[in-house]
């Protein structure tokens, strides 16, 4: 058996947006049979909420909608890039913060904008920030409900892709 293809979603406390992300990918590429040949987690670029459960609205917005999420908050540091094959992140100040980690860390890395893999949003230059998933932490309900569908039609985009990257 190969390696799983590994992706990590990527924000700023890892409590809102990447849970999200790491919940709905998960679930789409259950939905077509790669849960062998790819992994998913979610890290943030920040510290506050190392050892913290999502938050939450985030964990109501997923139940709501039919995705279940077990999951502790994490950093990323530059020791992880050498075990990811693709860095999703939710806004371009995280890309910037992962573009300077995973250059640190001196992996070979791909980075990318959640958002690049919405159908509808294709074509637009990475980092833009069109492309940014705006951080719900201090929004209501209907924001984080906001944010989920973002990733959603991100991660429709995106599997389609991982088919044709893991066959």
């Amino acid at each position: 058996m190969t390696t799983p293809y590994r992706i990590t979603i990527i924000c700023l406390g890892n409590i809102c947006r990447s849970p999200i992300g790491e919940a709905v990918l998960r679930d789409r590429i259950a939905e077509v049979g790669l849960t062998e040949q790819i992994t998913v987690d979610s890290a943030g670029t920040g510290d506050w909420h190392i050892g913290q459960g999502a938050n939450a609205k985030s964990i109501t917005t997923l139940n709501q909608h039919g995705y279940q999420l077990d999951h502790t908050a994490r950093q990323i540091t530059p020791s992880w890039f050498d075990a990811i094959d693709l860095a999703l992140v939710m806004d371009t100040n995280n890309y910037t913060d992962v573009a300077a980690l995973i250059k640190t860390s001196g992996s070979q890395v791909e980075l990318r904008m959640m958002r690049a893999f919405d159908p509808a949003l294709i074509g637009i230059a990475e980092p833009d920030p069109a492309l940014d998933v705006p951080d719900p932490y201090h929004g209501t309900l209907e924001d984080f409900t906001a944010v989920l569908k973002m990733i959603e039609a991100a991660s429709d985009g995106l599997v389609t892709e991982l088919a044709l990257r893991v066959s």
